[in-house]
């Protein structure tokens, strides 16, 4: 199984300092992916949205920075640094930034 990303193996690196916030849309980048899923990074600014979408795998969700309101089935849940969440393939879901954020997404698909 081959493993792609641009970082490299065994060094170490601050994962916030990964994706600046760009103003004007919802930065995401590949932290890393394998055929089975993947690491990403997502930065939000305060006011910006993600509309209602699938979870395209298995999420764990981990906010790193700032807040978000991460809705789950007509459920408002706010997650502020260092709140997860995990969430099942197929589930339906929307983000909002209350206040500027970086948040960890890890795909996994069986």
């Amino acid at each position: 199984m081959k493993t792609t990303t641009d970082l490299r193996f065994g060094e170490v690196f601050r994962l916030t300092d990964q994706i600046n916030y760009s103003g004007d849309k919802v930065e995401f980048l590949n932290v890393m992916n394998t055929p089975n899923g993947g690491v990403g990074l997502m930065a939000l600014e305060t006011g910006q949205k993600l509309d209602s979408h699938v979870a395209p795998a298995e999420l764990f969700v981990l906010v790193l920075e700032g807040e978000i309101v991460f809705n789950v089935d007509d459920k408002a849940n706010v997650m502020k640094e260092g709140d997860i969440m995990m969430l099942g393939e197929g589930v339906r879901h929307s983000v909002e930034c209350v206040r500027n954020a970086k948040v960890l997404l890890c795909k996994s698909r069986p």
